[in-house]
């Protein structure tokens, strides 16, 4: 396969959905990717880093490269430690990221990422519900993620996904940098 790769598997979801549980309005706290991004309208997501709004300037949003933490990420430390450990070990910067819930019978439609800031990043998906595995295609591909896989997927390819379970299907979405672009990313200041 050329647009997915499976990094890991078997790794424990549950404290990351027991995090996700104590916050009684985890999923109705930021509605930005319903109301704003008409190919995600039916997923639901809890931002834990977004863009870092004070360096748009006159730039589009899919091309800031700067990113931050969210307020709300501090009710999510397991998310946080994993994130910034995997970034770590992958020596690369840890950019935006997300826990996003596809409710059963919902999907993402087709679309690519586009931007700058896309372009040199990496995406992964981290599953961490899914009853009968998360179908996902990104160009010609297809796979079935398994609940506790990590999964890289080429973003650049059209792309989309559809939760054919009975169960919401919940995957920590995130973008890292390779370190080794960051002068060229950021400048010299990097």
């Amino acid at each position: 396969m050329k647009y997915f790769k499976r990094l890991k598997s078997e790794m424990d979801p549950t404290p990351f959905l027991e995090e996700i549980a104590q916050v009684a309005t985890a999923w109705d706290d930021a509605t930005g990717r319903q109301n704003k991004i008409p190919v995600q309208r039916e997923a639901k997501a809890i931002p834990l880093r977004g863009l870092r709004k004070s360096a748009i300037g006159n730039r589009k949003r899919r091309d800031v490269h700067e990113s931050r933490w969210t307020t709300g990420s501090k009710n999510y430390p397991v998310a946080r430690a994993f994130l910034e450990s995997f970034a770590q070990e992958q020596d690369s910067i840890l950019g935006r990221a997300k826990i996003v819930c596809l409710p059963a019978g919902k999907r993402v439609y087709p679309h690519i990422d586009r931007g700058l800031y896309y372009r040199v990043r990496n995406r992964y998906h981290f599953v961490l519900k899914s009853t009968h595995g998360s179908w996902m295609k990104a160009g010609d591909e297809e796979v079935r993620m398994q609940q506790g896989e990590l999964w890289w997927f080429d973003n650049d390819q059209m792309h989309e996904a559809n939760n054919d379970g009975d169960q919401d299907r919940i995957h920590v979405i995130f973008d890292m940098l390779p370190a080794h672009l960051a002068e060229e990313v950021f400048g010299a200041a990097a």
